[in-house]
């Protein structure tokens, strides 16, 4: 069983960048795809971005394309989310999760193992 844990979330200004980081203990996360969502107060939890096991053609929601980047280091058994531009929209905790569907998924359902979350707060 594969337990990712989130870290690195916080405050920051709009404009404003912000590096997440999803270690894993227990197992290796690189034979696992791995996804970003996040959930606002009072709204359904949503899909932010995901990595593929072989880490080839992440992919984004359109609200964070060209703002966010998913990339993994297998070396350090971590996946990260850098943020640039932060929006006060993109105020949400925000969670990591593994699946063993190679290409990863837009839906959550498709992810067995799910990290604690790290609260990110965009202020204007």
């Amino acid at each position: 069983q594969v337990q990712p844990v989130e870290s690195g979330g916080g405050l920051v200004q709009a404009g404003g960048s912000l590096r997440l980081s999803c270690a894993a203990s227990g197992r290796t996360l690189g034979n696992y795809a791995v996804g970003w969502f996040r959930q606002a107060p009072g709204k359904e939890r949503e899909f932010v971005a995901a990595i593929r096991r072989s880490g080839n053609n992440p992919y984004y929601a359109d609200s964070v394309k060209g703002r966010f980047t998913i990339s993994r280091d297998n070396a350090k058994n971590t996946v990260y989310l850098q943020m640039n531009s932060l929006k006060p929209e993109d105020t949400a905790v925000y969670y990591c999760a593994t699946s063993t569907y190679s290409g990863g998924s837009y839906y959550p359902n498709s992810y067995d193992y799910w990290g604690q979350g790290t609260q990110v707060t965009v202020s204007s």
